[in-house]
C-alpha cells in the first residue's frame, strides 16, 4: 500500500480523481456514478493499479462533494447529500456557512478513515473465508444480495423487488452460461456477447438524467455565501467524538450491505442521531449533530461498499457495481485470486481510499467558494458536453454503433424508472448480479450430477437462503411507505 505514495503518476491520478469527484458533486443534478461511467473507456490503456486508483477517487470525491451545493444552495449535489441539507443550508442562512462546512467535511473525513480501517482489516479476511465457498454458496450469497433489494432502500419493497427482476432479465440475452446456446437475442448477432454493461450504466445515469433534468422543473437557487471560517478547533470536535462513532459504524455496516448506498447509511445515521440526541428539536433547524451524522455516515459507506467487492465479488453500492465492471474490464477477478494473483491492485484500491479522504478534506477546505458556483453552470452548456462523453464512451467500448443505440434505449429506460420510481440502483445490482448467480449454480449442477440438494444440504447454502427468506417475509410485515401517484 505504501507504493502509493511514492508513484508520481499513482499520487496524480488520486488527486485528479477526488478533484473531478468534488467537482461532480458539488454540481446538482451529476453523480459520481455518472462520472465513473464516463471515465471508464479512458482507462481502457492504463494499467489496472492505476486506473483503480483513479476510479475510487472519483468515487471518495463524489460522495464529499455533494454538501457543498447541500449546504450553500439548499440543493444536494448527490443523493448522498439529502441528509445534510436538512440541516447544513438552515445553519449556513443563519449567518454559520463556513461552520456547517466546516463539519460537514471534518465528519467526512472522520467517516472515511474508520471506514477505510475496516477496509484495511476485514478486506483479505473475508476473502480468505470465502474460499469455503462453492457454487452453490455463492449462489445463495446472490439470492440474499437480491433479497436485501426488496426491503432497504427509500422505495418500496415492491418497486425495488420489481426493478431488481427488470435488471435479472435484461441480463438474460446472449449466451447460456452451460450450454452455450443462444437466448433473447431476436436474430441480431449483436446481442450475441448480451447487453454490454458500460452503454446500460451510461444510459441508465447519463442519459436517463439527462432526459429528467430536461423535462423536469427547474429549481431557483438561493445561494447562501460562504464567509466564516470552515476550521473548527479540537475541543469542538470532541462533542461530537460519540455522534461521529456511532454514525461511522452505521455507514460502514449499510455500506456492506449490496444495493443500499450512502444516502441511505446517511438516512439511519441520522435517525440514530435524532434518537440519541439531548436536543431532537433543533434537528432539521441547523443541528451540528444533524450534519455530522450525515456526513460521517455517507462516507462511511464508501469502504463499507468496497469490502464485499474486493472480497467476494458482490457489489455493495450502485458505484461498487460499476467499479466491478472495471475490475472485469481490466482482467482482474475479485476475491480471493485478486489478493493472490493482483495484490497490487488490492492495495492500490485500499491506499487510494485512505490517500483521498485525506486530498478531499484539503482541497474543500480550501476551495468551497469557488466550486459552490459550480452549480450555476447553465445546462445547455453542461448537457452537450455530457452527451458527447456519453456517445464517446459507448461507441469506444467495441467500436460499435449498435452500443450507442443500446445507451440511448436505456436512457429512455431510466427516464421511465424514475418517473415510476423504480429504484436504478437495483436494477444495476441485479443486473450486475444475475449472471453471477446462473454460472454458480451451473457449475453447481453439473458437479452435482444436476441434483438441486446441496442447496439445501450445505449449512452455509441453506443458511444463506434461510437468512433471505426471512429478510423476504419479515418485509411484508413492515407497512410500506406511502408515495404518492
Amino acid at each position: 500500500m505504501t507504493e502509493i505514495f511514492t508513484s508520481p503518476a499513482a499520487l496524480g491520478l488520486v488527486l485528479l480523481g477526488t478533484v473531478l469527484g468534488i467537482t461532480v458533486g458539488a454540481v446538482p443534478g451529476l453523480t459520481g456514478t455518472m462520472l465513473i461511467v464516463l471515465a471508464l473507456p479512458f482507462t481502457y490503456g492504463m494499467e489496472p493499479a492505476l486506473a483503480l486508483v483513479l476510479l475510487v477517487g472519483m468515487y471518495v470525491g463524489a460522495v464529499s462533494g455533494g454538501l457543498i451545493s447541500a449546504t450553500l444552495l439548499r440543493m444536494p449535489g448527490t443523493p448522498a447529500a439529502v441528509m445534510t441539507t436538512l440541516d447544513g443550508y438552515p445553519m449556513a442562512r443563519e449567518g454559520q456557512p463556513g461552520r456547517a462546512l466546516g463539519l460537514g467535511i471534518g465528519a467526512s473525513l472522520i467517516g472515511g478513515l474508520i471506514s477505510w480501517l475496516a477496509l484495511w482489516l476485514l478486506a483479505e479476511p473475508v476473502s480468505e473465508w470465502s474460499t469455503r465457498l462453492g457454487p452453490f454458496e455463492y449462489f445463495s450469497l446472490v439470492v440474499l444480495a437480491l433479497a436485501l433489494l426488496a426491503g432497504v432502500g427509500e422505495e418500496s419493497r415492491a418497486r425495488s423487488l420489481l426493478a431488481g427482476c427488470l435488471g435479472v432479465l435484461a441480463a438474460m440475452p446472449g449466451m447460456h452460461p452451460a450450454t452455450g446456446e443462444l437466448r433473447w437475442t431476436l436474430s441480431w448477432p449483436s446481442l450475441n456477447s448480451g447487453l454490454g454493461l458500460i452503454p446500460v450504466l451510461i444510459g441508465l445515469f447519463a442519459i436517463g438524467k439527462i432526459l429528467t433534468d430536461l423535462l423536469g422543473a427547474n429549481r431557483e437557487l438561493e445561494q447562501a455565501d460562504c464567509k466564516d471560517s470552515p476550521w473548527l478547533s479540537l475541543d469542538e470536535w470532541k462533542a461530537h467524538t460519540r455522534n461521529l462513532l456511532r454514525s461511522s459504524g452505521i455507514g460502514t455496516l449499510i455500506g456492506v450491505l449490496p444495493g443500499i448506498g450512502a444516502n441511505i447509511g446517511s438516512l439511519a445515521a441520522y435517525a440514530a442521531a435524532k434518537r440519541a440526541s439531548g436536543n431532537p428539536e433543533k434537528f432539521g433547524q441547523g443541528s451540528e449533530e444533524g450534519i455530522v451524522a450525515s456526513e460521517s455516515a455517507n462516507n462511511a459507506t464508501v469502504g463499507g461498499a468496497l469490502i464485499p467487492l474486493i472480497a467476494l465479488g458482490i457489489p455493495g453500492s450502485v458505484i461498487g457495481a460499476v467499479l466491478l465492471g472495471a475490475l472485469v474490464l481490466h482482467g482482474l477477478q475479485p476475491g480471493p485470486l485478486l489478493f493472490r494473483q493482483n495484490p497490487a491492485a488490492v492495495e492500490a484500491i485500499i491506499g487510494a481510499v485512505l490517500l483521498a479522504n485525506f486530498l478531499m478534506a484539503v482541497l474543500m477546505l480550501c476551495g468551497t467558494r469557488w466550486m459552490a458556483k459550480l452549480a450555476a453552470v447553465p445546462r445547455a452548456v453542461l448537457w452537450p458536453i455530457v452527451l458527447g462523453s456519453c456517445v464517446f464512451g459507448a461507441f469506444q467500448l467495441n467500436g460499435r454503433g449498435f452500443d450507442v443505440g443500446v445507451m440511448l434505449a436505456f436512457g429512455v429506460v431510466g427516464f421511465a424508472m424514475e418517473r415510476w420510481r423504480l429504484p436504478l440502483a437495483a436494477f444495476v445490482i441485479g443486473f450486475v448480479l444475475a449472471p453471477v448467480a446462473e454460472e454458480n449454480l451451473c457449475a453447481g449442477l453439473m458437479a452435482s450430477g444436476g441434483s438441486y440438494a446441496p442447496l439445501v444440504t450445505r449449512p452455509i447454502s441453506l443458511l444463506l437462503l434461510l437468512t433471505a427468506a426471512g429478510l423476504l417475509i419479515w418485509k411484508r410485515n413492515v407497512p410500506a411507505p406511502e408515495t404518492k401517484p
